[in-house]
């Protein structure tokens, strides 16, 4: 493959500083824009498989999988004729077709808790949907999140943790009101006791949770937590939200509810699903769901939403998944492989932290695991960035966060395997102890 000789060459530069004048920051999500890895942002022309192509040309092994809907690596042929055939009949229909109804039927039969769908195009469209409904079927107006967690860029959930464990949210955004907040606790990630915290003052709507925390890195729940988050919504009344917008058809056919055995009364879906078209999802229990308008009273809706062309996308997904009874089993021995690999690689001097969970992984430059985000302030983002740095100079692209999940696909074969841990013996020796 070619390596590219050098990051931040000037063709990119210009690019960006071209963007820059039009579009805010150049980008159009803000961690496109390589701020925290002192590194210049690349621009991506092609993408197939485990790799990627850069506006010079240059290849790389690609861990960052679209930031999780490669599950099967980008460009999936099935996926791009089914994508390819659904234009052919018509881009936008603005009405109900029946390829939804099939999915629809599909997603129920394997999601736990998941009776009935309301398919949109985006992550944010679900959670913010999921919220109102929740409101609206427990008459409360309070939600539990946790800090570092994230549920899309809807006002209630820019919320992180105030001082030590403030019971009132601060927003993490301007343009957030002090109602926004004042409506939101945040939690700590694996600490039932900072739960109940957040409980005590009653009128809890809803608990959301990302049941594999995915944007503050691959962080795990500790056992028993998601079970004690089942336990305590039932005691209070409120409901249980899984935000699988990552773990969806990632960590298993029915995704995190079903490898950590935890019904939902609401669950949150996309990436994967969509296989990288814009799809994404929220459902739950038949009773909560049919109060969405127009069965109820909870006014949501979309013109893209349902787009033939993702929904078509989808539907391939689920074909290839079903005609790969194994695929689970391989991503779950590549991802085991990769995470040895990495620990070789950085040897037992280094305070390195290799997270993972089924095909989520995430190195942390940190002295113990990472928990919650209380944790965050151990990571080394200046050890991170230099490693960035020197794997992407080797041609392994990672995500330019430290906070940042990596995914491996079923497209990752040996050859990735081998290049990468390659570049990673590299990139330890060059980053200090």
């Amino acid at each position: 493959m070619t390596t590219p000789a050098g990051i931040g060459h000037d063709p990119h530069a210009q690019l960006f500083a071209r963007a820059a004048r039009v579009t805010p920051g150049g980008v159009h999500s803000p961690v496109r824009a390589f701020r925290s890895v002192g590194v210049a942002p690349i621009a991506l022309t092609e993408a197939r498989g485990a790799r990627v192509w850069d506006a010079e040309g240059r290849e790389y092994v690609d861990w960052i999988g679209a930031w999780g809907p490669a599950l099967l690596g980008h460009a999936h042929p099935r996926v791009v004729e089914a994508v390819r055939r659904a234009a052919g009949h018509g881009l936008l229909f603005g009405l109900a077709s029946p390829p939804e109804l099939e999915l629809a039927e599909r997603v129920t039969a394997r999601v736990p808790g998941c009776e009935m769908v309301r398919f949109v195009a985006t992550g944010t469209e679900a959670a913010m949907s999921a919220l109102r409904l929740a409101r609206a079927a427990t008459g409360r107006a309070r939600v539990i999140k946790f800090a570092g967690g994230y549920h899309g860029h809807a006002d209630a959930f820019l919320i992180r943790a105030g001082s030590g464990a403030a019971t009132l949210g601060i927003p993490d955004s301007p343009g957030v009101t002090a109602g926004a907040a004042r409506d939101t606790c945040v939690a700590r990630y694996n600490d039932l006791d900072d739960v109940d915290r957040c409980f005590a003052d009653g009128d809890v709507a809803a608990v959301f949770v990302e049941p594999v925390a995915g944007n503050m890195g691959c962080v795990p729940p500790e056992p028993g937590f998601l079970q004690g988050l089942r336990e305590r919504c039932d005691r209070h009344g409120a409901l249980l939200v899984l935000d699988e917008v990552i773990t969806g058809f990632r960590l298993g056919p029915g995704g995190a509810a079903e490898r950590f055995g935890v019904r939902p009364d609401l669950v949150l879906l996309g990436k994967a699903l969509g296989g990288g078209m814009p799809l994404a999802a929220f459902g739950g229990r038949r009773d909560v769901m049919s109060r969405i308008a127009p069965a109820g009273p909870v006014y949501q809706a979309g013109t893209f939403a349902a787009h033939p062309l993702s929904v078509a996308a989808a539907l391939a997904v689920l074909d290839v998944l079903d005609d790969a009874p194994d695929l689970y089993q391989r991503l779950e021995r590549a991802g085991a492989s990769l995470e040895r690999g990495l620990r070789a690689a950085a040897g037992e001097s280094r305070a390195v932290q290799v997270q993972r969970v089924a095909s989520m992984w995430t190195v942390f430059f940190a002295p113990r695991p990472v928990r919650s985000w209380d944790d965050a302030p151990a990571v080394d983002r200046e050890r991170h960035a230099a490693w960035f740095r020197a794997m992407l100079a080797r041609g392994v692209l990672l995500p330019p966060s430290p906070f940042e999940c990596a995914f491996v696909s079923a497209a990752h074969g040996e050859a990735e395997m081998a290049h990468t841990l390659e570049a990673a013996r590299a990139a330890f020796a060059e980053v200090p102890a």
